[in-house]
């Protein structure tokens, strides 16, 4: 994933850019990166690893050089950026958050449009954030390069830009799986992924990019530079799992989706008579919480913490590069209270399951404690197919994937055509699956939530909701 935040202003944004940019920290860890525009020293920029401490840490002890009235900072989970790029279209400071699935493909269409050559890393990759600047040069404007690059890139692709007049360029991806959001305040204006970055810098909430959407923002204002297209498809998981409690996505806040989303599981099981008899109701920390405190108040069955994550040394299971390595950590954070383990039934609710190695740990540690049962919920319905737009649920083979390798173990390629009655828990193969599961993980049940329930709880057309992780389809 990755996340940005820019600021433009009649008077210097550094703090702000370096705040805002940091409450994006949630969204990735490999790289961060801030540049600046001054009128007199024109652009300033620096980049840092952010793979084994935080952006706050790396950025603070450098924000005196830093001079601008205008900026873009970013996370990413991807290649160090921004990038400052020279060419035809002028000089400019270029940011980006997507996937692209067909970097060849480009890189050789860039190629034979008589773009000699890229800086590769010793791998071969190329820094997607250069492609997509190569690909924008091809045209004779930068709206043009923009709407090519959008266009021919295979996933999504959201581009920022600083440009050497000090204004800024956001241009959502062409089926708005990622938002991008405008605060306003006196002096000037901001663009972020997360709307709550801006709450506490003096911003309020004035505009939300649509679809393929390209603005030009300024002290002034905001100019629509390529209108909004109709088709959106902005992915659920916002309000599921990575987007913070605070932000709001086409209106529709994720703290508040959550805890209906867990009111709609409980609801469900009540009237299925599902209901567990457990002692209390407990969510994975951190984003598996509202969902149990939804599914606790609406089930009338109490709330506890059994166990807390240590988050101080520690900010991010995933952060190291070896899966062996960020599962023992992942098993580290969680320290238990014995108390409210030893000889319990606890029902657990999670955001996903997606593998499952380390819902697997949790619930060995729960047994560990003494726990008498363990039920599982989880807050979306089962993962069937590897995003290909955002990388939330990648995989080297869908395989990898709890739910398919259960299908594949129960029946093997044939259980691959069934994959919607596996997802349905109602149905004789859903009902295998979750036992089979059970059995694996050491749970005492298993619930998913349904899609048209998840949906019901985001709250909008679910047309313009990507579903593709469980579908297979947009």
């Amino acid at each position: 994933m990755g996340g940005f935040f820019g600021a433009v202003d009649s008077a210097q944004v550094i703090n702000e850019i370096f705040f805002g940019t940091d409450y994006h920290s949630h969204l990735g860890t490999k790289s961060g990166g801030i540049v600046v525009w001054d009128k007199d020293r024109g652009y300033t920029r620096e980049i840092h690893s952010i793979e084994s401490v935080p952006f706050r840490s790396r950025f603070e002890h450098e924000l005196g050089d830093f001079i601008g009235t205008s900026g873009i900072g970013c996370i990413s989970d991807s290649d160090p950026q921004p990038l400052m790029v020279r060419s035809k279209l002028g000089l400019f400071a270029l940011s980006t958050l997507g996937v692209i699935n067909n970097p060849d493909e480009l890189t050789q269409k860039v190629i034979d449009h008589g773009f000699g050559q890229f800086m590769a890393m010793s791998s071969g990759k190329i820094n997607d954030t250069e492609l997509v600047a190569s690909l924008i040069n091809t045209k004779d404007s930068l709206v043009d390069g923009i709407r090519f690059a959008q266009s021919v890139i295979d996933g999504s692709m959201t581009i920022t830009a600083l440009l050497d007049d000090g204004s800024l360029i956001a241009a959502r991806d062409g089926k708005g799986r990622l938002p991008v959001l405008i605060g306003k305040r006196d002096t000037g204006y901001c663009m972020a992924f997360e709307s709550f970055s801006y709450m506490k810098l003096g911003y309020e909430s004035c505009y939300e990019l649509g679809p393929g959407e390209i603005v030009k923002i300024t002290a002034d204002g905001i100019e629509v530079l390529s209108p909004a297209g109709k088709d959106m498809k902005i992915c659920a998981f916002l309000w599921t799992y990575y987007g913070y409690p605070n932000s709001d996505y086409e209106g529709k806040n994720v703290e508040t989706m959550r805890y209906k989303n867990g009111a709609l599981m409980a609801r469900k099981e009540i009237e299925q008579g599902a209901l567990p008899d457990v002692d209390y109701v407990a969510g994975m920390p951190d984003s598996g919480i509202p969902h149990a405190i939804g599914y606790a108040n609406e089930s009338h069955l109490a709330f506890a913490r059994p166990f807390i994550k240590y988050t101080p040394s520690w900010l991010r299971s995933f952060t190291p590069s070896q899966q062996s390595i960020r599962n023992q950590i992942a098993a580290m954070k969680q320290i238990p209270i014995p108390e409210l383990i030893d000889g319990k039934k606890a029902l657990l609710v999670d955001d996903s399951i997606v593998r499952g190695t380390q819902l697997r740990e949790t619930v060995d540690f729960l047994y560990s404690f003494g726990a008498k049962e363990v039920h599982m919920r989880s807050a979306c319905p089962p993962i069937m197919y590897s995003c290909k737009y955002l990388n939330f649920s990648v995989s080297a083979s869908d395989m990898d994937l709890l739910a398919r390798r259960t299908i594949q173990e129960l029946e093997g390629d044939e259980g691959q055509k069934h994959l919607e009655e596996y997802a349905d828990g109602t149905t004789e193969r859903g009902k295998c699956m979750l036992k089979n599961i059970c059995e694996k993980m050491g749970f005492d049940s298993l619930g998913y939530q349904s899609l048209d329930g998840m949906l019901e709880a985001i709250g909008i057309d679910k047309d313009k909701i990507c579903t593709y992780c469980w579908t297979g389809k947009e």
